[in-house]
């Protein structure tokens, strides 16, 4: 098969090669390939027309399995440093400086991972910038909107975390699913499975069971944490959440602009209205006791995984489908909550128990592909009583459905037992 150029003209044939030039007339490249004389002298002998992929199969694989680790570790971590910071004895630093040092640190490394896509050409770089920020300023503007409501949504992660245990916060957070499908429905018309809102059910039930089991003081807590505080923060941040990435995506459908440019003017508008923020509340005190106030090396911690740890999200989730994506949040449940009992002397009752299985089966279930989902129901379709469709006399059968389906969104890259333990 000889290869097309984007002038539409075939490549120069290499070695081996067969140009469409020389066939005799009436014979087509495909009918050349498919002949039986192929088959005669050995296919061996001959280039084959499709190229062997699966060597690039495991390779593939690998990344998949190093983005469920990356998804993973910074879901729970970035929780868990959190709680671990606000709860030190001692000073306690402010919140609000640690949101804007995370947007600036984010920015700069935007910055110079751009200076080096631009091979160190500052003139270039300065150009760029230029055309990308200023001349088109009415898409940087248009995410303004997004930049805002995601600096509140990271200042309200801290004020709920900082009155929630981590393991509680982890499964509550997940309501942002349901706040995104909502708005993506709303916003964008997008149309759900019955499976996906039998899920969103779920995850509500599984989300209160949890909050009530908190309420009723199912594990010790500090005087000086209010649930009822961190409740009220964390259903604003996953409504903050579900808005803003619906947003995000609309604005931007059709947009051109690298990831790194896109989170760099982020970064320019999250520090702007982050020191706006930080002035508003709690301007007096870090004027008096100073911006640095309380930082610790665990408060670094946190910045650093804040600013970082999403950057390097945004470049492996790529290599994430929904059933992983689904995975690495269920494996973070799990891990923040061990982690929990192990650092903060957590207390998981049966009630806990049962409210976070029932969110985790929930994001399961969502994250299913509508190919999956119609397979479950077709499944148990065909549970109730044979199929009574019959092919007609003299008509050839349909054709089978391979199972190797190409669409990688509609198979999991895990084998289904190890997804359901």
């Amino acid at each position: 098969m000889a290869a097309v150029g984007s002038g539409g003209s075939p490549a120069a044939a290499g070695p081996g090669a067969v140009s469409a030039g020389t066939l005799e007339p009436g014979t087509t490249t495909a009918g050349l390939l498919l002949t039986r004389e192929r088959a005669e002298v050995g296919v061996q002998d001959l280039p084959h027309p499709f190229p062997d992929t699966s060597a690039r199969i495991p390779a593939h694989r690998r990344l998949k399995y190093i983005s469920l680790a990356v998804l993973v570790v910074q879901n729970a971590s970035l929780i868990l440093s959190i709680r671990y910071a606000r709860t030190l004895p001692g000073d306690r630093f402010f919140a609000t400086t640690a949101v804007v040092m995370a947007e600036v640190l984010k920015g700069l490394t935007c910055l110079l991972l751009l200076f080096a896509q631009k091979r160190g050409n500052v003139k270039h770089l300065v150009l760029f910038l230029h055309e990308a920020v200023l001349v088109q300023y009415v898409d940087t503007l248009k995410l303004a909107v997004p930049s805002l409501i995601y600096t509140l949504q990271n200042n309200l992660q801290y004020v709920a975390i900082s009155n929630l245990p981590a393991a509680t916060f982890q499964v509550t957070y997940q309501l942002k699913i349901l706040t995104t499908a909502l708005f993506s429905v709303l916003m964008l018309n997008r149309s759900l499975s019955r499976l996906q809102w039998a899920s969103l059910l779920l995850l509500f039930t599984g989300v209160a069971i949890v909050q009530a089991q908190q309420a009723g003081g199912g594990s010790p807590r500090p005087l000086d944490q209010n649930p009822g505080v961190g409740l009220a923060a964390v259903v604003a941040s996953c409504l903050s959440s579900g808005f803003a990435g619906v947003y995000f995506e609309k604005i931007l459908k059709g947009s051109s602009g690298s990831v790194w440019l896109r989170n760099l003017q982020l970064g320019l508008f999250g520090t702007a209205l982050g020191l706006v923020g930080l002035w508003w509340a709690e301007g007096t005190a870090v004027a008096h006791r100073g911006f640095f106030f309380g930082y610790t090396p665990a408060v670094w911690g946190v910045v650093l995984n804040q600013a970082f740890g999403g950057l390097l999200v945004a470049v492996v989730v790529k290599y994430a489908d929904n059933i992983l994506k689904g995975f690495a949040t269920s494996l973070s449940i799990v891990l923040s909550t061990v982690a929990s009992i192990r650092l903060f002397g957590f207390h998981v009752d049966p009630l806990f128990a049962l409210g976070a299985g029932l969110v985790i089966g929930a994001v399961y279930l969502y994250s299913l592909p509508r190919g999956a989902a119609k397979a479950i129901a077709s499944a148990s379709a065909s549970t109730s009583g044979p199929c009574t469709h019959q092919q007609p006399p003299g008509q050839p059968p349909p054709p089978q459905l391979s199972s190797h389906r190409g669409d990688v969104s509609t198979e999991p890259f895990l084998p289904k037992s190890v997804l359901v333990k």
